[in-house]
Order: structure tokens, then C-alpha cells, then sequence
């Protein structure tokens, strides 16, 4: 398989006063398509950092970021902003949905930013949203929704585009145990489903378990970068 993600002595520094900060030290990694990756490390690490990097969401100070065959560095933020609706999916922990909007309004976002017919896009995001267990909510919006509801609306909107690669940020962290665990499910199936590459930054270790690698940060740095065919062979 090729690589859908391609990072390259990545590196972002950050002025902290008069001294420099190393939130991410010349990393490099690539991650196959169709496959699943935890990125994992204490607070501060950089693991956030990494992941709005590689998702080109942030530019490196130095290093380079290939995305779908794509270079991501002289890109304008607009075509920056293109690669993401086509290519890419996003889960936040913080669920970042438009108060304004239903739940349904929420999911069609991204395909009506593309111009796309409102029709076709209403069908899809009808169907995403029954998939996720709220097909009964669609007309609600954000403030009606428990945070597990709003989460699974996210994960119906990262969808909707068909992405290639899924980026998630701690999609769990503000949930409780039991409405975190059907998210997880529910990311992992729709994952299988539509075969896209999923890369999740996650302190839950259980979580990180679930992928297919995991690579750990410390300090800015590459820790650790395991697969489960190399764990089974070292347990």
C-alpha cells in the first residue's frame, strides 16, 4: 500500500519571550492508506501540534507535510483549505458544531461549502446521521443534544465528504465512559466502511490499542512507533 500521509523531518517552533520553543523536533513518518494510527503522549508533547500540522491545518517552521500526493507547504491557505474539504475529515474533542445550525444543517456544512446539490447533500447526511443513531434528531440543534449526541453529529459531518484520511483529536475525551465507548465504535465502523485512513490523537491508552500502529511522542519527539504485527512479536 502507498502512503496517504507523508511527514518529513517536520519540525514547529513557537517564540516563547525571548527564547524559542520546540513543540515538534524533526519528526518523520508515513502512514499507509487505509490503515489506522494513535498518535499518543503526555500533555505538551506535541501531539496536537503534529496533527494540525499533518492535516495542514498549521504550517511547519521547517520539514514538509505530502498529503494525498500533495505537498502541503506552498500551498495558499485557500488551497490548503480545498485539500482539506476533498480530501479530509475531522473529529474534535470539542465537538465544534455551528450552534446556529440543526443537526442536519451541521452535517451538509462541508458539501455545501463544495457547491454541491442541496438535495443529493441532504440525502447523504440523512443517511450519515441515521448511521450514528440520530436519525430521529435531525432538526435538533447543538444546545438540545447530550455532548455524546453532538459528538456523534461530528463524526456524521466528518463523513460526509467521503474523506480519505480522518483526523481526530481526542474525540472521546469530554464523554463518559459508556457514551465514549459507542463513539469509538462508531468511528471504527464507519472507518471500515468507507475504508478511509484514520490517524487519532488519544491519551487513552485502551483506545490507542485499537489501531492498527501507535506511534508515542515525548518532547517534541518520536518515542515509540509500533505496529501490532511488531507488539505481538515482543510480547
Amino acid at each position: 500500500m502507498s502512503n496517504i500521509l507523508q511527514v518529513n523531518n517536520l519540525t514547529r517552533e513557537f517564540k516563547s519571550g525571548s527564547k524559542i520553543l520546540t513543540v515538534v523536533n524533526d519528526i518523520s513518518f508515513g502512514i499507509e492508506e487505509g490503515t489506522s494510527c494513535a498518535i499518543v503522549g503526555p500533555s505538551g508533547s506535541g501531539k496536537t501540534t503534529l496533527l494540525g500540522l499533518c492535516a495542514g491545518l498549521d504550517r511547519p517552521s521547517s520539514g514538509e507535510v505530502i498529503l494525498q500526493n500533495i505537498k502541503l507547504n506552498p500551498l495558499s491557505e485557500d488551497e490548503r483549505a480545498s485539500v482539506r474539504n476533498k480530501h479530509v475529515g475531522f473529529v474534535f474533542q470539542t465537538f465544534q458544531l455551528v450552534p446556529t445550525l440543526t443537526a442536519l444543517e451541521n452535517v451538509m456544512v462541508p458539501l455545501e461549502l463544495r457547491g454541491e446539490a442541496t438535495k443529493d447533500v441532504r440525502k447523504r447526511a440523512v443517511q450519515l446521521l441515521e448511521e450514528v443513531g440520530l436519525g430521529d434528531r435531525t432538526h435538533h440543534y447543538p444546545t438540545q443534544l447530550s455532548g455524546g449526541e453532538q459528538q456523534r453529529v461530528a463524526i456524521a459531518r466528518a463523513f460526509i465528504n467521503e474523506p480519505k484520511i480522518l483526523f481526530a483529536d481526542e474525540p472521546t475525551g469530554n464523554l463518559d465512559t459508556e457514551t465514549g465507548d459507542h463513539v469509538e465504535e462508531l468511528i471504527f465502523d464507519l472507518n471500515q466502511k468507507e475504508h478511509t485512513t484514520l490517524i487519532l490523537v488519544t491519551h487513552d491508552l485502551e483506545l490507542a490499542e485499537k489501531c492498527d500502529r501507535i506511534i508515542k511522542i515525548k518532547n517534541g519527539l518520536v518515542d515509540s512507533d509500533i505496529t501490532k504485527e511488531k507488539a505481538s512479536v515482543t510480547k
